[in-house]
């Protein structure tokens, strides 16, 4: 009798494992303590959870043209926000601060901050309700 309860009890712990390993630190992938600067069109958007993604054709810092995937906050937090999926759009130009990858050869960024070019919208710290 106490065998299917073991079984449950570790599929539980298991699946609950899962969730957890699958959210990450940060700190882990991205240098928290650098900003790079990235000023390009928009190519992609991803309204998702866990996290949402921008992907930005830009220039890197030699000149060289190459798509950035920003790592941005959840669908929830960006709702509170005031962001929906239509929000941000294909071709939008933005300006966006963010930590770079820990490894030089990944484009994966995370987002500190942003502004669309079109009418001055901000989001991150000195963020304005427009």
């Amino acid at each position: 009798m106490t065998r299917p309860w073991t079984i449950v009890a570790l599929c539980v712990v298991m699946i609950l494992s899962a969730r957890l390993l699958g959210h990450h630190n940060f700190a882990d992938l991205y240098l928290e303590a650098d900003t790079i600067d990235i000023d390009g069109e928009v190519v992609e958007f991803q309204y998702r959870n866990p996290h949402a993604w921008i992907h930005v054709a830009a220039q890197d810092a030699f000149g060289a043209q190459k798509v950035y995937a920003g790592e941005w906050a959840s669908v929830s937090r960006l709702e509170r926000d005031g962001i929906t999926r239509e929000f941000i759009k294909v071709g939008d130009r933005l300006r966006i601060w963010a930590s770079p990858n820990r490894n030089a050869s990944d484009n994966r960024v995370r987002i500190k901050r942003i502004e669309r070019r079109s009418d001055r919208w901000r989001w991150g710290p000195s963020q304005s309700r427009s």
